[in-house]
């Protein structure tokens, strides 16, 4: 029997992700004919490109003709109206660039890929093309990080609603894709469900698939479905099972195999198949990515994935929560380290490629260098002296970091280190049980830029009862250290289901956490602190050294160069060094030109006015629903914004 391995929309397109490779070689060298299918980048190849987007443009303004010619417009029309006006830019200029941005990102010469005013003209005309697909859609929001709509992922109903061919740009690739698993007599689809923004692009094609394929059984896994199953008891997790005859928990290597042989066997697995989160490492091949269109990536060059390690040796984090286990992340385990370098030798050798991310929770600082020694010696140096293949992982930023440790990892081909380094409060890390000081997070960022090594600064503000000044101590340790800090994030804390932080939310000064009603799939976890730790004018002012730092350095969106731990970040300091993008901190980013011939529509600062409202009156109706009412239904939308003022609008 063949199998399907489906990768879907929507996430990074620049690289493959580790799930498939990990699980074909696993099935393979257990003689199941697998094949993978990365849908993400197969689906966006498709949809950026100046054929579609001109179809798209063409909707955005058809859809707008027929709004602008009511005598009023509701509250949802207004959102609509905001959406495709101000695509209208987008749809004139993104479908005739599109080619050759795309074009430009899979330069494979590189001629154009590292030159920084062609890059941010590509990657501007990829967002313009990605608002002209949402505003075509709306109130669709896509992007390579989320696929969101106003009701997303609240019940399977309004998840099939989500799937219709007029609310899902993937429609029609998903119809060819099915028929292409007809063709090939495919019995098994497995869908790797990652992200969160692949969860509704993947309910949409298990629909499909049962639908069309009646004989085919359809199973899902991987982090985010496992997230959101493993909360979900009784009719909740049946009506969330509702496209699939089954689902695969944790790590799928043998629950996947046993799931393969029970079809073969004429038998229908169903319901929640759990997996393991003890995998023995040792036992596993090397990822095979034979069958993946790696030259369909949105990238010059490969940067493959690469798991050494699975788990986190440290697992107290109390923010963390990855959904492969109770509390903490799935136990640490490693793979043999010679093991290890022998799979990157391979990899390296059997598909030409020199980059690798080494994808795991994080890299212990006495494995990294035993991997990066085994590295060094058993692959051969270039005529320049630099290391055959270059890599890079995440780590904690921890006093074993030393001089002669950061050494030997740039010689074993360390590129670039994320360090999770969270706050510089003292309280804040003792409160959230880092096991870190300031000082070893200091003295661990400055070993690795001296040993020439890109590192990447990971920190979030706004942990329960955190003040104002304690955030901008985290503000203050960046600024302090930028010159060694190749890049940097400042996020905002989210309270996730399973962490310390949500188990026990006294201790953190949380007085209370809830589900709204109406989330069948308890997606997201809402909380209120005891006393507010922030003033506004706080706020204000962390915004503001947030955004003073951001100028130092030549910041993208993900999955963009200078954004963390990207594959284009990471060909990038590979290309020009550790520092370039503070080097390029004064490049500032330009929005994508005009067609030749076309100018720039004229601003309706009326029409702006109106779209504000109705995004503020947006706002308001949800902060009521979460917070007042705690109930999120489209009846109880409807009803408070059937409340609000129509407008009539004159174009």
């Amino acid at each position: 029997m063949k199998i399907a391995l489906i990768y879907p929309p929507t996430c990074d397109p620049t690289a493959p992700y580790l799930s498939l490779p990990t699980l074909t070689g696993y099935l393979r060298a257990h003689g199941v004919e697998v094949w993978p299918i990365d849908a993400n980048v197969e689906a966006y190849s498709r949809l950026l490109c100046r054929e579609i987007l001109t179809v798209l443009a063409g909707r955005v303004e058809e859809r707008w003709s027929k709004l602008k010619r009511k005598s009023a417009l509701n509250h949802a029309e207004q959102l609509a109206g905001a959406a495709l006006w101000e695509a209208r830019e987008d749809a004139r200029n993104a479908p005739g660039g599109i080619d050759d941005a795309v074009a430009v990102l899979r330069d494979r010469s590189g001629e154009r890929f590292f030159d920084p005013p062609q890059y941010e003209a590509a990657i501007a005309t990829v967002e313009s093309a990605l608002r002209l697909v949402s505003a075509a859609y709306t109130p669709l929001s896509l992007d390579f990080a989320a696929y969101r709509t106003p009701f997303s992922l609240l019940t399977v109903r309004e998840i099939e609603e989500d799937a219709r061919p007029e609310r899902d740009p993937f429609h029609e690739y998903f119809q060819d894709l099915c028929a292409r698993l007809a063709a090939e007599r495919v019995g098994l689809v497995g869908l790797s469900v990652a992200f969160p923004g692949q969860v509704q692009p993947a309910y949409a094609l298990a629909f499909m698939i049962r639908r069309l394929l009646p004989g085919v059984h359809v199973t899902v896994g991987g982090p985010a479905m496992t997230q959101i199953l493993l909360r979900l008891r009784g009719a909740f997790l049946t009506r969330a099972l509702k496209p699939f005859h089954s689902a695969v928990l944790y790590e799928g290597e043998s629950a996947l195999l046993e799931l393969v042989r029970a079809v073969e066997r004429g038998e229908s697995p169903a319901g929640i198949l759990e997996g393991t989160k003890t995998t023995d490492l040792g036992a596993l091949r090397a990822p095979d990515f034979a069958g993946l269109p790696l030259d369909k990536y949105f990238s010059p060059a490969p940067v493959l994935p690469y798991d050494p390690t699975r788990g986190c040796y440290w697992g107290k984090c109390a923010f963390c929560h990855y959904g492969l286990a109770e509390c903490g992340t799935a136990r640490y385990r490693e793979r043999p380290v010679e093991q290890a370098a022998g799979h990157i030798r391979l990899l390296a050798d059997r598909y030409g490629c020199r980059l690798f991310h080494f994808s795991q929770d994080s890299l212990s600082p006495k494995t990294a260098r035993r991997l990066a020694e085994a590295l060094k010696s058993s692959l051969n140096p270039s005529p320049g002296g630099e290391p055959p293949v270059r890599w890079a992982t995440d780590m904690r930023p921890e006093p074993a970091l030393g001089p002669e440790c950061c050494r030997i990892l740039a010689e074993g081909g360390a590129l670039g280190i994320a360090l999770g380094v969270e706050s510089a409060a003292p309280r804040v890390l003792k409160l959230i049980h880092k096991g870190l000081s300031v000082r070893d997070a200091a003295l661990a960022v400055k070993n690795l830029a001296a040993a020439g090594i890109a590192v990447e600064v990971m920190c979030f503000t706004d942990f329960p009862t955190e003040t104002g000044r304690e955030a901008l101590m985290t503000a203050r340790f960046i600024e302090e250290l930028r010159e060694s800090i190749a890049l940097f994030i400042c996020g905002e804390f989210a309270l996730v289901a399973g962490a310390r932080v949500a188990q026990h939310p006294g201790e953190y000064g949380i007085r209370e956490t809830w589900h709204v009603a109406g989330d069948e799939f308890s997606t997201t976890l809402f909380y209120e602190e005891s006393a507010p730790s922030k003033t506004p004018a706080d706020r204000e002012r962390i915004d503001a050294a947030v955004d003073r730092l951001a100028r130092s350095w030549w910041l993208h969106r993900y999955p963009w160069a200078g954004s963390l731990s990207t594959a284009h970040t990471l060909l990038w300091y590979d290309r020009y060094g550790a520092d370039v993008f503070r080097r390029l901190a004064g490049t500032r980013r330009k929005p994508a030109e005009p067609r030749p011939g076309k100018r720039r529509l004229p601003p309706r600062r009326d029409l702006e006015q109106v779209w504000q409202r109705a995004r503020q009156h947006e706002a308001e109706i949800w902060r009521i629903l979460v917070t007042e009412k705690r109930t999120v239904t489209r009846e109880a939308y409807r009803r408070l914004a059937a409340a609000l003022p129509s407008v009539r609008i004159i174009c």
